[in-house]
């Protein structure tokens, strides 16, 4: 048998919980866009956890800004609406929860040691399906594309068998199906 706590403070209704939200931002690729988006979410204290934008469309000179923040699902529904209202913004998109969509990730991870620390780190890598893509006789750089889960698993992994140092490029995101965002 579970006993609940006493006091009502423990009372977390569901809707208030904070999920992860993953948001797909379509702008007009122009100066200051970036920072409007960016300074949406500073000026109104939202912590960015992941941020990712490249040119997706020279020709109509768009880029896609992929952004991974936490909140709960008002917050999220906010800061949407408050995305949809800058300038450059042409469409947002919560790939959690307006169209699933695919995650990934890519890191590298630098690993040194020697014996069997080595050994298993080479062993571990091709489990992770790692690649080495540089390599000394005290070192190896491991390059991982993956969920981000799978990233923070790896380096949980290595970091025993003696990382140095690692670097992550932040979630990309497309959604399912064929239709585009």
């Amino acid at each position: 048998m579970t006993t609940q706590p006493a006091s009502a403070y423990f009372l977390v209704d569901a809707a208030e919980r904070e999920t992860k939200a993953t948001l797909a931002i379509l702008v007009d690729n122009e100066v200051g866009a970036l920072a409007r988006v960016v300074g949406l979410f500073t000026g109104r204290g939202y912590n960015i956890e992941s941020l990712t934008v490249a040119e997706t469309d020279h020709q109509k000179h768009t880029s896609r800004i992929t952004i991974v923040t936490r909140g709960t699902p008002a917050i999220i529904e906010q800061i949407k609406a408050q995305l949809g209202r800058l300038i450059p913004v042409q469409r947002v998109v919560d790939l959690a929860v307006d169209k699933p969509g695919l995650e990934r990730e890519m890191a590298l991870v630098k690993v040194c040691g020697d014996g069997d620390k080595r050994a298993e780190a080479l062993r571990l890598s091709e489990v992770f399906r790692a690649r080495v893509i540089d390599i000394t006789h005290t070192s190896f750089i491991f390059e991982l594309t993956g969920a981000p889960q799978k990233i923070d698993a790896f380096v949980d992994l290595m970091i025993p068998l003696g990382m140095v140092e690692y670097s992550r490029t932040g979630v990309v995101a497309i959604s399912r199906g064929a239709e585009a965002l």
